[in-house]
């Protein structure tokens, strides 16, 4: 199962804040772009794909590319705007053999509880040479994300996720070879009084696991901070690419 539930409220809190402007996500339209060589007639499986941003996005950059939503939390697919979207998970996904060309998880590996069972189900669903791109907060890889400059008790629950070395063998198991490692910048948002404003715990697997004077302790550090730095918050996640 997942690290956190995601029911109604986990839901409604990624809904309402997890998602980048445009502008934000210009390095990863092209970092994709580079990547996954879209063209029309392609088709593309969203795993985990949540309240439907990044397949709404996709669509919008890649027209003539068919992007499959495959979400297993009933309560993020209640409030996901996407179709096509099905109910299925990394070790059950809901396709038939080789019609993908090519996978996109966002910030989700770390709830995959099998990664070497989910690594063969993609080899299944995928045509030969696909790629897998693997968005993520990888363990021992905080230090370009804002979010634990002011939590750093969080850094202790990401070190739980898997590392990149960790997910590289699982699917090595089942022939996936990297590609590439990455880290793609984005802006999170305009300033950090905006990401004090509109930070809900909910939202932020490593925020609910931590505990709640921990937490507080962390908003007080944001808050503070907010009224000093001024321009955008920056952070880099990393991609993983693997085929």
């Amino acid at each position: 199962m997942a690290r956190i539930a995601y029911h109604d409220a986990d839901a409604e809190a990624f809904a309402a804040t997890r998602h980048l402007t445009e502008d934000g996500l210009t390095a990863w339209r092209a970092a994709v772009t580079r990547h996954l060589a879209p063209h029309p007639g392609m088709r593309l499986l969203d795993l985990g794909a949540g309240t439907g941003t990044w397949a709404r996005s996709l669509t919008d950059w890649f027209p003539g590319v068919e992007v499959v939503a495959v979400e297993p939390s009933a309560a993020m697919r209640a409030r996901c705007a996407f179709a096509p979207l099905v109910a299925g998970d990394a070790e059950r996904i809901p396709l038939a053999s080789g019609s993908v060309d090519g996978a996109w998880l966002s910030t989700v590996i770390h709830h995959v509880p099998d990664l070497a069972a989910a690594a063969r189900e993609l080899r299944r669903v995928l045509r030969p040479g696909a790629p897998v791109l693997i968005r993520s907060a990888f363990a021992g890889r905080h230090e370009a994300i804002t979010l634990f400059d002011y939590f750093p008790e969080a850094i202790r629950v990401l070190d739980t996720y898997p590392g990149i070395a960790g997910v590289e063998a699982a699917f090595a198991a089942a022939s996936f070879a990297t590609a590439a490692v990455e880290q793609v910048p984005q802006v999170t948002a305009p300033s950090l009084r905006d990401a004090a404003a509109g930070l809900r715990r909910e939202a932020h697997t490593p925020l609910q696991l931590i505990t709640d004077a921990e937490y507080a302790a962390g908003v007080q550090r944001l808050r503070e901070a907010a009224h000093v730095h001024s321009g955008p918050v920056i952070d880099a996640l990393d991609l993983l690419v693997l085929r």
